[in-house]
């Protein structure tokens, strides 16, 4: 018998949403890991938030929130709002149920700047490598750093001098303004929409465009990001934030730090040598000498290195392509660092189950 096309409406649901996503579900295992480190940043939450008044948007879900963004790559908060609405996979992890109602967009914007405050994407990237089980995947000897470009929020247009000369932009919507010949550089102009960003030019032949450069630091056991940062884009901020990550590596046991010619600067190996890490760059011979000599690159390590820290741009693919870092929806160093530490978080937790169910 043919059944009918009729749609008709229970008064009441006796289902929840955690029986309607399946056993096997990816985000089960994610979701368990997720919870232990919110759990342990508990302390930190408190201490961002008023002992009185109304109770606010419990931080632990916007972080769930802002992690689905990443992983389903939801273009906008409110998209992830809407989201949020009709997506019971979405309310289940976030951790509501069919009854609660969702926030509005603006509630991010609001809370965002707190938990910038209190720096809790760092925290939590460091809340999740620091669970024992995932602790036993990580290499303490043996690691890789590189940085890529992250396009601002902001357009050429608004690079403008700095003494506010110049032509302005036409009247209307999207208005032009031509400034072809007109000699820009960061030292006489500014983008009047984030004065963060820099123009730079990634190589020879490449395009100038105002970014921001995100650095990673990776272990090479399973390639895992350990440390992640976002700095102006300058000619010397690769190394210098390499640097940065390797004094924020607890201990200071004897490490080697694999790197493309980028990072073959003379200063900048003994720089590491001073801080007990053997240097494994890439060596750049092209009209110069490398400071990488055959008293490092005869050691079989140093392949090995070599090889392993190409993994690094599995990171930056997934972040750009997925987390949508390709281009920063946030405007300021502060928060599009947040964010790029909060979507090498979210690409950890993607490869922490399948790692942690072959370990056994």
């Amino acid at each position: 018998m043919r059944g009918w096309d009729a749609r008709s409406e229970v008064l009441f649901s006796y289902v929840n949403c955690e029986a309607r996503v399946p056993k096997d579900h990816p985000l089960r295992a994610i979701l368990r890991i997720v919870d232990e480190a919110l759990a342990a940043l508990a302390p930190e939450f408190e201490g961002l938030y008023a002992k009185f008044g109304r109770p606010s948007i419990p931080p632990e879900r916007l972080l769930r929130a802002l992690l689905l963004q990443a992983f389903y790559s939801v273009r906008s908060e409110k998209q992830l709002m809407e989201q949020l609405q009709y997506n019971l996979l979405f309310r289940w992890f976030v951790g509501l149920s069919l009854d609660d109602a969702i926030w509005d967009e603006t509630v991010f914007t609001k809370n965002r700047e707190r938990l910038i405050e209190g720096d809790i994407a760092k925290k939590f990237m460091a809340a999740v490598l620091d669970q024992e089980a995932v602790k036993a995947l990580l290499s303490d000897d043996h690691f890789s750093v590189d940085g890529t470009l992250i396009e601002a929020w902001a357009s050429m247009k608004s690079f403008r001098p700095k003494d506010g000369s110049g032509e302005p932009p036409a009247p209307g919507r999207n208005g032009g303004r031509d400034f072809h010949g007109e000699k820009r550089s960061n030292e006489t102009h500014a983008s009047t929409t984030d004065p963060d960003a820099r123009l730079y030019r990634k190589g020879p032949g490449k395009p100038a465009q105002l970014a921001y450069l995100g650095h990673v630091m990776m272990e090479n056991r399973h390639a895992l990001v350990v440390e992640a940062r976002v700095t102006t884009a300058t000619g010397t901020a690769e190394r210098e934030a390499a640097l940065d990550m390797v004094d924020a590596r607890p201990g200071r046991r004897r490490c080697t730090l694999g790197a493309d010619k980028a990072y073959d600067a003379a200063e900048f190996i003994a720089d590491l040598r001073q801080r007990n890490v053997t240097p494994h760059m890439a060596q750049n011979a092209t009209n110069r000498r490398s400071a990488i000599d055959r008293r490092t690159t005869r050691h079989p390590g140093y392949g090995v290195s070599q090889r392993l820290r190409k993994r690094i741009e599995e990171t930056f693919g997934w972040t750009k392509s997925t987390a949508g870092m390709r281009k920063t929806r946030h405007r300021g160093l502060a928060r599009v660092g947040w964010m790029f530490i909060l979507a090498n978080t979210a690409y950890n937790l993607v490869r922490l189950p399948k790692l942690l169910a072959a370990a056994g």
